[in-house]
């Protein structure tokens, strides 16, 4: 056996492709070889971006004694999450089941047929943290694999039997507003009212929540949900998550307070906040909002752009060290700004001792203004950290990350009145359809080194239906709705179970169960974006089919209703399918087409209607398409035409709940 990450494409793969470890890539290749020499596969889970696994790949994975214990007792397999998120999620789940937390490097032992048996993430070359060394895991497995085997297959067996119990289905009711106030409350009640965001450090942005409870403030009236959205925003805007030089936020923060990130940035995380900074300026038009869009979409054009597509992530590394392009000493800033530079630490700490590390990471403790004045020195201090040692960048191109990014662009673009934004999501989406399409058509999700890596997921499908939703709103324009309706077609085909809910992966995979995942994690969930999906095609087209399917995914897990308290995505979905204004324009009415598109209550349905288009059962079947108005139709009920944009930013406003 050799090292023979080399063939790969993955980023992250190749950078293990000279370790002394004799890597395999997954497949059935690997675990044929596991079971011709008798042996335990060893599984280890990352991704390119991801700090802790360079400590443990220069710790562990380049040390040859460690090779040499891995290559002696194990088949070893390396992954990457990001590219098969799927397999990911199902040993993920495995651990958890096993009562271990999760986190990458995942650790996981399996039998020869892909069944976990044992689980960990970060083991240390020698003893600390309270964690056993790396050497004495190995030992220890290959051990119990020899002389205990019966009880390594007795725990597969029952972790097995967990993981299909998880993936299975539940009908019951579809959500209910109880259940939808229930979810709220609970995320409420988590709130750190001071600083903003979900719980303590470390603090992620939790993007799917706060678009749930954005959405629910308008549905239920509730203040408070729409400002744990403003303060999470702010407060993350202003702190050292944002890179307040170059744009784009980190992934997540070490502390409470936003200020000390981890320093790697991720297309979706950027993508899902550049969403809700247009959510939350159109309902009050901050400065802040519009600045950090502004400052991320050129950081995203700027240094993530690959391929007519936008990269996967940039690494929290650089030389070797977490942090180092982004960081500073007062000393450093001082050389450079001279004797602007007391004016700069009015708004931009720079206290001697530093504020991480004994370096200081920029944070802004003033609002917007002066920029005049601040714009020129950070524009000094930017052209200085060019000068550095980069990160990493992963630039595999995913499918649904970016179409996430279509559908954030295409709302940014109109709330912040930056048509290029538009025109640059019409281009992205159509260089992920040449690019991302498999000859036989389908779908794929990654696309790295020249070639498609990765067969297409569940959130691949859906995201960019969701985004060819998204561009139809925007523009009117057929074929987007064409588009996602033979999109949808696909998914259907290929994911389907047979009760009402979609599988994660794709048909055709034999080493690992085909799960079903309605939970979001740092990006909603296939199932809650193919629910908003069939909830947008149904009001747009009026085909009751959709409806249907739409009812039925919200049902499919309504047996275990706390399994959908984790799935804000799926319960927006709900709210969108039964209280969604779908308005309609006639007559060209691209005026009043704006005022829907730029509501801050994403619940809107923007549809241009066309002589003949809709069936009888849509409330707008028989408008005059010819006279230019505006029809706010809910629950199927239309209201009279309505001719001018105030009058019908009035009547978006949701009745009371």
């Amino acid at each position: 056996m050799r090292n023979r990450l080399a063939e790969t494409t993955s980023p992250y793969l190749l950078q293990h492709k000279d370790n002394p470890v004799h890597w395999q890539p997954w497949g059935d290749e690997a675990f044929a070889e596991a079971q011709r020499l008798d042996r335990p596969v060893l599984l280890s889970i990352g991704y390119a971006a991801c700090h802790w696994c360079h400590v443990m790949a220069h710790e562990s994975f380049e040390s040859p004694d460690i090779a040499a214990l891995m290559n002696s007792h194990f088949v070893s397999i390396k992954l990457d999450r990001e590219e098969r998120p799927d397999i990911d999620h199902v040993y993920m789940t495995a651990l958890h089941a096993m009562g271990e937390q999760g986190g990458w490097p995942l650790t996981m032992a399996l039998t020869p047929a892909g069944q976990p048996f044992w689980g960990g993430t970060y083991f240390p070359p020698t003893p600390r943290f309270g964690r056993p060394s790396f050497a004495q895991v190995l030992r220890a497995l290959a051990n119990a694999w020899a002389e205990d085997r019966s009880r390594l297959l007795h725990a597969a067996t029952s972790v097995s039997r967990v993981l299909a119990a998880q993936g299975a289905a539940d009908p019951g009711p579809g959500p209910t507003p109880a259940l939808l106030a229930r979810a709220r409350g609970l995320y409420l009640r988590g709130q750190d009212w001071d600083q903003g965001g979900l719980g303590r450090a470390p603090k992620f942005p939790n993007a799917p929540v706060y678009r749930f409870l954005w959405q629910e403030g308008f549905r239920s009236g509730d203040s408070e949900a729409l400002r744990a959205t403003h303060l999470l925003l702010e407060r993350m805007s202003q702190g050292g998550i944002f890179d307040h030089l170059g744009g784009g936020y980190a992934r997540y923060a070490t502390d409470a307070a936003w200020l000390i990130p981890h320093f790697e940035k991720m297309l979706y995380d950027n993508a899902q906040i550049l969403d809700l900074l247009a959510l939350a300026f159109a309902h009050d038009p901050k400065p802040l909002y519009a600045a950090r869009a502004r400052e991320t979409v050129v950081w995203l054009q700027r240094e993530m752009a690959h391929e007519g597509a936008f990269a996967a992530a940039l690494d929290a590394d650089s030389d070797g060290e977490e942090g180092k392009f982004y960081v500073w000493t007062r000393q450093e800033i001082a050389g450079l700004l001279g004797a602007a530079t007391e004016r700069f630490a009015a708004h931009y700490p720079l206290p001697p001792e530093g504020n991480w590390e004994h370096k200081i990471i920029l944070e802004r403790i003033t609002p917007l203004g002066a920029e005049d004045e601040l714009s020129p020195l950070r524009a000094k201090l930017f052209a200085h950290r060019a000068r550095r040692v980069r990160p990493g960048r992963d630039d595999k191109l995913l499918t649904d990350w970016n179409a996430l990014t279509i559908a954030a662009l295409v709302r940014a673009g109109l709330v912040f009145a930056e048509p290029a934004w538009l025109m640059l999501a019409t281009t992205l989406f159509d260089a992920l359809r040449a690019r991302l399409t498999a000859p036989d058509g389908t779908l794929s999700h990654a696309w790295a080194g020249g070639r498609l890596s990765a067969p297409g997921l569940l959130e691949d499908y859906a995201a960019l239906l969701r985004a060819a939703l998204a561009l139809h709103e925007a523009t009117g324009a057929p074929r987007h709705l064409a588009e996602a309706r033979e999109l949808f077609t696909q998914l259907e085909a290929r994911f389907a179970d047979g009760t009402g809910a979609y599988f994660m992966s794709p048909p055709g995979e034999s080493l690992t169960p085909r799960l079903r995942n309605p939970a979001d994690g740092p990006t909603p969930s296939g199932l809650g974006l193919t629910a908003e999906c069939l909830a947008r095609l149904y009001h747009l087209t009026g085909d009751d089919t959709y409806r249907q399917k739409a009812e039925a995914l919200l049902g499919a897990f309504g047996g275990t209703p706390d399994t959908l308290i984790n799935a804000p995505t799926l319960l927006a979905a709900a709210d969108l399918l039964a209280n969604a204004a779908c308005v309609v324009i006639t007559g060209g009415a691209e005026d009043l087409a704006q005022v829907a598109l730029t509501a801050p209550d994403p619940a809107m349905i923007v549809l241009r209607a066309k002589e003949g288009a809709l069936p009888p059962s849509h409330p707008a079947h028989g408008k005059p398409a010819n006279a230019p108005a505006a029809y706010v139709c809910r629950a199927g009920t239309c209201s009279l035409p309505v001719t001018e944009p105030g009058a019908l930013r009035a009547l978006l406003v949701r009745p009371a709940a």
